[in-house]
Formats: C-alpha cells, sequence, structure tokens
C-alpha cells in the first residue's frame, strides 16, 4: 500500500505526456529548426555579391529595421504593405534580373514567404532567399 501513491503519480505522468507524444509524431517533419526553403532556392552572401549588378535585392523585414539599415540598393517589400510596395518593387527589377530577399535572421520566415509571393503572384522566376538573412550579411561586411 506504500507505493499506491507513487504508482498513481506514475499513472498521471504518463497521461499527461500522451498530448506532447502526439504532437511531437504529428508536427515530426515540421519541426522549426528544418528549413522550408529547398536548398536551390538559398542563396549564400558571397554567390549573391558575385552576380553584382545582376539582382535586383529585397528587403522583408519591417519598414523600422529598413529604415535602420539595408543592403545598399535594396527595395523594400514586405508583407505588412505588399500591395503598396509591390508596385514599387517592379518599378525597380528589371527581367533577368535575379533576386535575393533577406530578412533578420536564418530563422525569420518573412524572406521565404516574400520570395513564394514574388514567384506564384508577380510570376518571377528567379528569387532566391539569402542563407543567414541579414545577421549573415554583416557578419561578411565586417
Amino acid at each position: 500500500m506504500k507505493f499506491l501513491p507513487a504508482r498513481q503519480a506514475l499513472i498521471l505522468a504518463a497521461f499527461a505526456l500522451l498530448p506532447g507524444v502526439g504532437q511531437a509524431i504529428y508536427f515530426h517533419d515540421k519541426i522549426s529548426w528544418q528549413s522550408p526553403i529547398p536548398r536551390s532556392e538559398l542563396v549564400s552572401v558571397d554567390q549573391a555579391r558575385a552576380w553584382g549588378e545582376n539582382v535586383t535585392w529585397v528587403d522583408a523585414r519591417p519598414d523600422q529595421d529598413f529604415a535602420r539599415d539595408h543592403v545598399r540598393g535594396a527595395l523594400s517589400l514586405n508583407e505588412d504593405r505588399w500591395n503598396e510596395l509591390l508596385p514599387q518593387f517592379l518599378a525597380g527589377w528589371s527581367p533577368g534580373k535575379k533576386v535575393v530577399v533577406y530578412c533578420g535572421a536564418e530563422s525569420c520566415d518573412l524572406a521565404r514567404e516574400v520570395a513564394e509571393r514574388l514567384r506564384k503572384e508577380a510570376q518571377i522566376p528567379d528569387v532566391f532567399v539569402l542563407e543567414g538573412g541579414w545577421e549573415a550579411w554583416v557578419k561578411k561586411s565586417r
């Protein structure tokens, strides 16, 4: 009879773990540290710089981050003001140029979302996401 409370605690702990185990099984392929961006759509800072003038840079970060600092010549195009900023982007983009979209860091999804919309809605084929985002750009610029 002494072990009854310990046994009940184990049973309760096992039941408490069931939702977590269920989520782990259901979301196993959707964990956040796996990039949803195919490797073919990622570009390194060095590779993008090597493209030189054949690149249109797109900053997908919020307006205040873009105003603080950005890649020289980059155009702001973010989800918050997509409809307002897209015409400005299209006016500055030339067919045949590659588009490199970046946001704050590797873990940021804003660049992926903007790149996807440019491919689907604006029908621009050569759209890439900067691997490591703004953080990688700053590290390489030192």
